[in-house]
């Protein structure tokens, strides 16, 4: 993915004209994690977990805490498991099931944040659906996969944010450079190479005795 094009796109069409460099940080890190680590993750799926992101972290690409003061976080049935991370991770059982109940504050912290995301939105952990029942083998239900995260509280404008994301990673996969030619010079080194076998005798010679089998 050509990444100068990428943000040259959504920095247009979902930042207002503008990224700051958390937001660029951010979207990179989502990028390269798949890239690393959920090869099996589609492009088409990629936009949709960007988009959450954007809508979860309140547009800032970084793991955030839930808003609200202190009182009102105390208010959550949760509390102190209240929303933290990519994806706003809450309830003790899911901070249980990735082994950070006792130390919560971890789910803001980057390596853990993306593999919560990740592994939550891949595999149905939050709430029993998951990616690929909405978006898989030629099917983008945009709209219907904010079932993955939170039933369809504001799924559409989600859904319009994702449709912008995959548009911009189109037009990134489309402006990869090809790969450069072979290297004349390797390709000169090369041919003379092959000539020298075929008319050298002391090459020959030597390439005869290299590959000669040792007696025993």
């Amino acid at each position: 993915m050509n990444l100068a094009v990428f943000f040259d796109e959504v920095r247009n069409s979902l930042f207002g004209g503008r990224l700051t460099q958390d937001q660029v940080v951010g979207m990179e890190n989502i990028i390269n994690y798949r890239d690393d680590n959920y090869r099996g993750v589609t492009d088409d799926q990629l936009a949709y977990m960007l988009a959450t992101v954007k809508w979860e972290t309140a547009h800032t690409m970084q793991p955030i805490k839930e808003y609200g003061s202190q009182a009102y976080l105390r208010s959550k049935p949760y509390f102190p498991y209240y929303g933290r991370g990519l994806v706003q991770l809450t309830w003790k059982t899911n901070y249980e099931r990735y082994k950070i109940a006792n130390t919560p504050e971890k789910a803001l912290e980057w390596p853990t944040s993306l593999f919560v995301m990740f592994d939550g939105m891949t595999k149905g952990i939050f709430t029993g659906k998951k990616l690929s029942d909405y978006i898989a083998d030629g099917r983008r239900d945009y709209v219907n996969a904010r079932r993955i995260i939170n039933g369809t509280d504001r799924a559409k404008e989600i859904a319009a944010i994702a449709d912008d994301y995959r548009d911009a990673i189109i037009k990134a996969q489309d402006a990869v450079e090809p790969p450069p030619p072979p290297d004349d010079l390797q390709a000169r080194f090369d041919a003379m190479l092959i000539v020298a076998l075929q008319t050298n005798p002391q090459v020959q010679d030597l390439v005869r005795r290299l590959c000669q089998t040792p007696e025993s």
